[in-house]
């Protein structure tokens, strides 16, 4: 099979020496690459991680059944077995919507502390609990709004947000046994100085001298070169962190001598083209750019697939109701370094690209052991979706590589092999090959194009595998949720998916009759937010072909007078910019009046009149749409009819609120009809 490793019979040097007595020598045979120790080691190896946020990319995968999540995770995490993560990044959340939805804040308002908010908290332990030695890094993309007094800005009060990330980080300690290891300043936004050196100061404060500070997640300048002219500034940074850097750095921050970390990258679908784009980066942002650590995003897509970005994780998994996801080729890309390094060993100074197209890095752990990554991607076969990647030609070629310094007395290497995007061929992810034996230090290989190998002496390797998951399924055409079920007790209840504002459990304690636990709109702040947040809150379900469906809801108005609420169906976008989201709401208002619109700001009237709904009340919605026409019932009686339904055919159903405003919901259902095409 082409590609497939092979020791030549004689070494390069024998071939080349033949094939010029011969008269046929028109180029090198063999490319010759040396890697050796002797004069010293490169750059400390950080680690290979994924990110968890930026926003809500996390969020179907704590509804998932067992045995499926416990699956999941232990590809994702599980040393020898899949990804083997030795990384793990996630958002501090900030009530804001952060691409995909948002994720709760632990401090709502000032004098609120809940450090049991979200899932971040519960997939972290899941993470330490199947590595414990993996490194945990936190960073905000938002801020809740008491952070800016009135501002859209993070830095006014700079000693109050450095109060606000310290205390999330104490929270990890005390609530959850989690030791945080790095702390970001403010995902790609600017940064300001004096909160950077007031963060290390409030660290330091509080006895977390141990936590390491990255800025800025986001270009390697302006960072560097400030970092250059400010003496403080430079002592208080540990790691310089570049989104999307596209394998190359700047000199300015190569003089700062500081860690360079891609530190958010990737961001591809995860099919064969991805985990192309997966393998050329994890070799040659060291090689090009000296990164020591390069981040995906994101850790899985678990969210639902027509937000923004979707299917972009290493892995999919998307469909709790049915348990069925995906293990996607990044998964086994990652496992070509991670199973086969530890953060800690040093990459050699010897690494570089291959004279035919592609790249190697070599680690080691400076007690004999050897590990060598090469990758052979060609352009079209891993486009990464940013940065644009310039034109480049890979062809099959033989190489010969020389163990030199401490490795000379390697006799065999471990093989495992990828091929990716080969033309008509099936794709091979992660297969045990025969063991290469090295002969005076030296041995040959044969490379195809999209191939990736591992060759090491560590012998510890395993591609891991369960029986496969359940076939996958739509969401449920019938549906209910009363909330008084909460187990796994998350804040969140299953499947919905907030894009503006929070919604969380709530046990209602004043005089709730038949309304003991019910789900909450709890922001009444606007946050400082990671892009253009909406006024209105809103959180989806459900499936986004649905095109007829009826929606019923409990509804309970608590803000007198300006108060109000919606159901909705049709609905065709999340994510950001959320207030363009097109479909068909039903509204009713604390001041007894109800409105049909075909937009979530409610500019497309469709229809409105009296309801004589009133706040501090419970009242029963029910939206139904079918075709070209909706209707709405108040309490099972009619309330409207016959309107001619405008924009989107099909989408998810939501509830919301009018602004952000207490408000709760009990009782929820869908049921839609789906005709078989």
């Amino acid at each position: 099979m082409a590609g497939m490793l092979r020791e030549l019979s004689r070494d390069c040097a024998a071939v080349m020496l033949r094939l010029l007595l011969a008269g046929l020598w028109l180029q090198r045979a063999c490319a010759e690459y040396a890697l050796s120790d002797r004069g010293g080691l490169g750059r400390e190896f950080d680690g290979i991680g994924a990110v968890s946020g930026g926003g809500a990319t996390s969020r179907l995968l704590v509804n998932y059944p067992e045995p499926y999540r416990t699956q999941i995770l232990d590809y994702l995490f599980t040393p020898n077995f899949g990804a083997s993560l030795q990384i793990f990044k996630v958002e501090i959340g900030g009530d804001a919507q952060t691409t995909d939805g948002t994720e709760p804040s632990h401090m709502h308002y000032a004098d609120d502390q809940n450090y049991f908010r979200g899932y971040e908290w519960w997939l972290m332990k899941e993470a330490k609990k199947r590595n414990p030695n993996i490194k945990l890094v936190g960073l905000p993309w938002a801020f809740p709004g008491w952070i800016g007094d009135g501002y859209n800005w993070p830095y006014y009060y700079p000693d109050v947000t450095a109060y606000y990330v310290v205390s999330w980080i104490i929270g990890a300690k005390q609530y959850h046994d989690l030791d945080i290891d790095y702390v970001g300043i403010w995902n790609e936004r600017a940064y300001d100085a004096k909160y950077i050196k007031l963060l290390r100061y409030t660290l330091d404060k509080s006895g977390l001298e141990r936590v390491r500070i990255i800025a800025s997640d986001n270009l390697w300048q302006p960072i560097s070169h400030r970092m250059l002219q400010d003496a403080e500034l430079l002592g208080v940074i540990d790691i310089i962190g570049a989104h999307y850097p596209g394998t190359y750095t700047v000199q300015d921050a190569v003089f700062t001598g500081k860690k360079l970390w891609a530190s958010e990258d990737y961001s591809t679908y995860n099919d064969e083209v991805g985990g192309g784009c997966w393998a050329r980066l994890l070799n040659q942002n060291y090689v090009n750019g000296n990164m020591t650590s390069t981040i995906s995003w994101n850790l899985v897509a678990s969210y639902y697939e027509q937000l923004p970005f979707g299917l972009e994780g290493l892995m999919t998994a998307k469909e709790p109701w049915s348990g069925h996801y995906v293990v996607s080729p990044p998964i086994w890309i990652t496992a070509h370094t991670t199973q086969f390094t530890q953060p800690g060993w040093s990459y050699l100074r010897t690494v570089g690209h291959l004279e035919k197209g592609g790249s190697y890095v070599a680690l080691t752990d400076r007690l004999g052991n050897l590990t060598i990554i090469i990758e052979t991607m060609s352009h079209d076969n891993s486009i990464c979706i940013r940065p644009p990647l310039p034109k480049y030609n890979v062809t099959a070629q033989n190489v010969t590589f020389q163990l030199d310094g401490s490795f000379n007395n390697v006799k065999t290497l471990q093989v495992w092999y990828s091929r990716l995007c080969v033309h008509a061929t099936e794709p091979v992810l992660f297969k045990k090959a025969p063991t290469i034996t090295v002969n005076n230090g030296t041995f040959s290989m044969e490379l195809g194009v999209d191939e990736v190998y591992t060759l090491t002496t560590i012998s510890t390797g395993q591609k891991g595998s369960f029986p496969d998951p359940p076939k996958s399924q739509p969401f449920p055409v019938k549906y209910k949720d009363d909330f008084n079920v909460r187990n796994p007790p998350f804040s969140e209840a299953p499947y919905f998916a907030d894009q503006s504002g929070v919604f969380e459990y709530f046990t209602n304690t004043s005089d709730p009759g038949d309304h003991v636990f019910t789900f909450r709109q709890v922001l009444t702040q606007h946050p400082i937010t990671w892009v253009s947040d909406t006024d209105q809150a809103i959180s989806v379900i459900g499936d986004f072909t649905w095109s007829n469906v009826t929606v019923t809801c409990d509804i309970y108005i608590e803000t007198e007078d300006t108060g109000g609420v919606f159901l909705a169906a049709r609905v065709d976008q999340g994510g950001a910019p959320t207030h363009l989201a097109r479909g068909i709401y039903f509204w009713v208002f604390a001041d007894g009046t109800y409105r049909v619109t075909g937009d979530l700001l409610g500019k497309i009237v469709l229809r409105k009149g009296k309801s004589g709904v009133r706040a501090k009340s419970w009242h029963t919605l029910t939206l139904s749409v079918e075709g070209f026409t909706a209707y709405g019932l108040l309490n099972g009686s009619p309330l409207w009819k016959d309107v001619i339904t405008l924009g989107p055919v099909r989408g998810w159903a939501a509830i919301g609120t009018k602004s952000l405003e207490l408000a709760q919901f009990d009782n929820f259902m869908i049921e839609a009809k789906v005709t078989e095409e």
